[in-house]
């Protein structure tokens, strides 16, 4: 059914601008949810907006009401944006987190020799992401001091885990 569904909302969302970043159906009951994470660049570059949201969800809901594929069964629809503490793990992930603290977990025998990198992402390609290192604090009121190195190129097949550090208190 996943693959019927994704054929079917492919093109609807690639009107909007998004694409599927993950689909799930899952029993709740006697009725079903579809689960659906969509991912774009939208009007900042940094991920879709709710308005974006909000027209897929009324473009998906019409389009599910004509097609048969969710059969006679009833279902809950569900659409949301990727979410800010997902994990990053394709390069336009990382494209659209630009200017974002990310917290790096590292394979053994990285560039860096470390199994942890904090840093804020200055720019990604198809083969690396280039980060600003930053040090994490150490005591409330500590000063940190200063990383090696202004910016690294960390290799996609470097990372094991890259999620966003969500910063309520950023300066600047």
């Amino acid at each position: 059914m996943n693959d019927e569904l994704t054929q079917l909302l492919t093109p609807v969302l690639q009107e909007q601008g998004l694409e599927i970043d993950e689909l799930k159906v899952v029993r709740a009951g006697k009725n079903r949810v579809v689960r659906l994470d969509v991912d774009g660049d939208g009007p900042q570059g940094h991920g879709p907006d709710l308005d974006q949201i909000s027209d897929a969800t009324r473009a998906i809901s019409a389009l599910l009401d004509e097609s048969d594929v969710m059969g006679e069964q009833p279902y809950t629809l569900e659409v949301s944006s990727r979410g800010a503490t997902k994990p990053l793990t394709k390069p336009v992930h990382f494209r659209r987190n630009a200017g974002r603290l990310v917290l790096f977990k590292l394979g053994e025998g990285n560039a860096t020799g470390k199994p942890e990198l904090l840093g804020r992402i200055l720019s990604a390609d198809d083969s690396v992401v280039v980060v600003a290192p930053e040090v994490k604090p150490t005591k409330k009121g500590a000063k940190p001091k200063k990383p090696d190195v202004d910016q690294l190129s960390v290799p996609y097949e470097d990372i094991e885990k890259a999620v966003v550090q969500l910063e309520l208190n950023r300066e600047g």
